[in-house]
């Protein structure tokens, strides 16, 4: 699995990511942090990449599309290290969800 995290996330989520073995790269790494949603959806699928974001609009995209994915964060606004904690927290049962084919999470 490759994610792509979206420019309402910190940088620091992807690398937290990579760190646990996984390609992950945030919007900035691949020049799509000025892009609109919908660059940065086409980019994701043409990539094979899961998205990553806080944006609603991203639900739409997903919805319908019949490829693509995405983990729509809906965690409260908190500082980096409590977004972690929570990413920490729930990681494997996310990850368990994707590998069983699952398209879209809403994550809280």
């Amino acid at each position: 699995m490759k994610f792509l995290v979206d420019e309402q996330l910190p940088p620091a989520l992807s690398r937290f990511l990579a760190a646990k073995g996984l390609d992950c790269q945030h919007v900035r790494d691949v020049a799509l942090n000025r892009a609109s949603d919908r660059q940065i959806w086409d980019y994701a699928v043409a990539g094979g990449w899961i998205v990553i974001t806080k944006d609603e609009d991203f639900l739409a995209l997903a919805v319908r599309s019949q490829a693509g994915g995405l983990l729509w964060v809906r965690l409260g606004n908190c500082r980096t290290q409590p977004l972690l904690e929570a990413f920490e927290r729930e990681w494997e049962a996310i990850r368990g969800r994707f590998e069983a084919g699952e398209k879209i999470i809403e994550f809280y």
